[in-house]
């Protein structure tokens, strides 16, 4: 399974970004896609997570920001990142969970300058 985030760039606080990331390869249907984000000199934490069945959660700095979802037919999950802040400035990274294992994607970058 490879995964492939895109969707990363510089954007000024108040405004939005939308991440992609599509899945290829062998993939079991039941799985969880999410989003994780790590910014420098701090440990990678989650932004959000979506099951296959649409359930989502998010982690509190994003909650009521960020919106995730996904298309089941194209294996990919979307992050909608509407009134960024500097804070929000990370490497963004896509994971697939699915029968106990995890993969990651190579990251994307979101900077909001101060």
């Amino acid at each position: 399974v490879q995964l492939q985030a895109s969707g990363g760039g510089l954007v000024q606080a108040g405004g939005s970004l939308r991440l992609s990331c599509a899945a290829s390869g062998r993939i079991f249907s039941i799985n969880h896609m999410g989003w994780y984000r790590q910014a420098p000199g701090k440990q990678r934490e989650l932004v959000a997570i979506i099951t296959s069945g649409g359930s989502s959660t998010y982690g509190d700095s994003v909650s009521g920001r960020f919106s995730i979802s996904r298309d089941n037919a194209k294996n990919t999950v979307y992050l909608q990142m509407n009134n960024l802040k500097p804070e929000d400035t990370a490497v963004y990274y896509c994971k697939l969970m699915a029968l106990g294992a995890n993969t990651w994607g190579q990251g994307t970058l979101v900077t909001v300058p101060a």
